[in-house]
């Protein structure tokens, strides 16, 4: 449980623009999507994808990393990483099983299966956008396991989009009609209780002081 006194506390340190904009950017924040990255081979990809997550309220991302071991290129993410949940795995079994076990239903994203075009994809239900290698794509597991395939539509003689392009535009769509639907799409009392003292302790140097002073008193 968070120490609500203790939140209060704390953000007595942060300038009155910083709580204005945590609180501003945690209201569009949101678990109702995520995104996965399978493999993904190029690090300014993964980076580039964590970063778009951040720019559309995506609080989580999942990078399953079995063959391919990434660290987030802070250059390119742009400090997104600093913000944005990242959950890394070492196989796309274990990915999916801890995605399926929080109710998300899980989406492939691939050119090549015209399942579902992007405009006609139903935002209500929890996804999970699975994103594969630049030259492979996903993996045969992961089309296995799919609840459902994702096509953004195009029409010119190239059939495919660099993974952090495809999932900009992907997210872009969904998060815009979620935010106009009904559907519940905003965290919880209790997440953004969790984000905010995250986000704290991320941004004041002397958290650990501040918080020994603070139960010391």
């Amino acid at each position: 449980m968070i120490d609500l006194k203790l939140l209060e506390y704390l953000e007595t340190y942060l300038t009155d623009s910083r709580r204005e904009k945590f609180n501003k950017v945690l209201a569009q924040r949101t678990k109702h999507f995520t995104v996965a990255t399978e493999d993904v081979y190029q690090l300014h990809n993964t980076s580039a994808v964590v970063r778009t997550c951040d720019v559309f309220g995506i609080q989580e991302v999942q990078i399953v990393e079995e063959r391919n071991t990434k660290r987030i290129d802070r250059e390119i993410a742009m400090g997104a990483q600093k913000w944005v949940d990242v959950n890394r795995f070492h196989s796309v079994k274990d990915c999916i099983a801890n995605l399926k076990q929080k109710g998300y239903q899980i989406v492939a994203t691939t050119p090549h299966t015209n399942d579902c075009v992007l405009q006609y994809f139903d935002i209500s239900k929890k996804s999970c956008f699975f994103f594969g290698r630049e030259t492979e794509g996903l993996s045969e597991e992961v089309l296995a396991a799919a609840d459902c395939y994702l096509k953004i539509p195009m029409v010119g003689f190239t059939e495919s989009l660099n993974i952090s392009v495809s999932a900009a535009i992907i997210l872009q769509n969904v998060t815009a009609r979620l935010r106009h639907s009904t559907v519940n799409w905003q965290l919880t009392e209790q997440e953004l209780l969790e984000k905010r003292l995250d986000w704290i302790k991320k941004t004041l140097k002397s958290y650990d002081d501040i918080v020994k002073h603070f139960y010391s008193s």
